[in-house]
């Protein structure tokens, strides 16, 4: 008997083994996919836009070949980078505010019906206006300049914190809700122990989407604010450069807007992944499911 275990052991044992190994192979090879088609597609993006400037002729001042981009990114690096810096400043500000805001909101409507029942509503309002409706309004009762674009980014960042944190504190399994209530759990330990933790990937989802709306509020702000000179954000150097058609420096910020927004994303996500990666089914790797 024991001859036969041992022998199905070690047939098994081996069939495992590939199976494994297919796992680990596929798993590399998304990974792989996953940064090299981005790039590809990218390359081959700049490439065409160099080939049509070139095929065309094309003035810099309409449009400017790639390479000339890179270089007036790195000559004006010293003009940009301030910018860079004063933009990203009012963006983290707005994403750490709304944050901050999203989620003790999110749990006082979540506590209460009457709460929810009377102060959502506002929220959404919020959301669907557009911020340059509201600006003109902000621009009269807050004085200081870095308020009002502060405040203008965080309307826009706030509601999908409050929404996606909301809707997760409130998918907390009923099952699991009656037994905390059966074993005479308070209310603050059943939002201690299984509404948070349940909410976490659906706050994490906010917080994605959120950092590129604080970015994109934060230039939209800047823009309607019409600020210039020291001290200003990347759209104040793209409306300057606009109006000097200095395009070459006005492709660069947009270059560096895109950049951040893509690297506040990449951030957020592997945020995210740490958090859930060991625990929840969106952030498993495929080998461990």
């Amino acid at each position: 008997m024991s001859v036969m275990a041992e022998s199905e052991r070690s047939t098994a044992a081996p069939a495992a083994r590939p199976t494994l190994s297919r796992a680990a192979r596929r798993e590399r090879r998304d990974r792989v996919l996953r940064v090299a088609l981005p790039v590809v597609v990218l390359v081959a993006l700049i490439l065409g836009w160099d080939a049509i400037v070139r095929a065309y002729a094309i003035p810099t001042y309409i449009l400017p070949p790639p390479h000339l981009v890179a270089a007036t990114l790195w000559s004006d690096w010293g003009t940009l980078m301030p910018s860079l810096v004063n933009t990203l400043t009012i963006t983290l500000g707005a994403l750490a505010l709304a944050t901050l805001g999203g989620v003790l909101i999110a749990i006082a409507l979540t506590q209460s019906k009457i709460i929810e029942y009377s102060f959502f509503p506002i929220a959404v309002v919020l959301q669907v206006t557009p911020i340059v409706a509201i600006f003109p309004l902000i621009n009269i009762y807050v004085e200081n300049t870095y308020a009002k674009l502060l405040l203008c980014a965080w309307i826009v960042a706030f509601f999908p914190i409050l929404s996606n944190t909301t809707l997760g504190l409130n998918s907390a399994d009923r099952n699991l809700r009656d037994l905390y209530r059966l074993y005479g759990a308070s209310r603050w330990q059943t939002l201690r122990y299984l509404q948070l933790p349940g909410a976490m990937p659906y706050f994490l989802g906010g917080l994605r989407i959120a950092g590129g709306l604080a970015l994109i509020g934060a230039v939209v702000a800047e823009f309607v604010a019409g600020t210039a000179g020291v001290g200003t954000g990347l759209a104040s150097r793209i409306i300057e450069s606009g109006y000097r058609l200095m395009i070459p420096r006005l492709f660069a910020a947009l270059v560096l807007i895109s950049a951040t927004g893509v690297v506040i994303y990449i951030l957020l996500s592997i945020l995210s992944n740490r958090i859930l990666g060991k625990w929840h089914e969106s952030a498993l790797k495929s080998g461990s499911r």
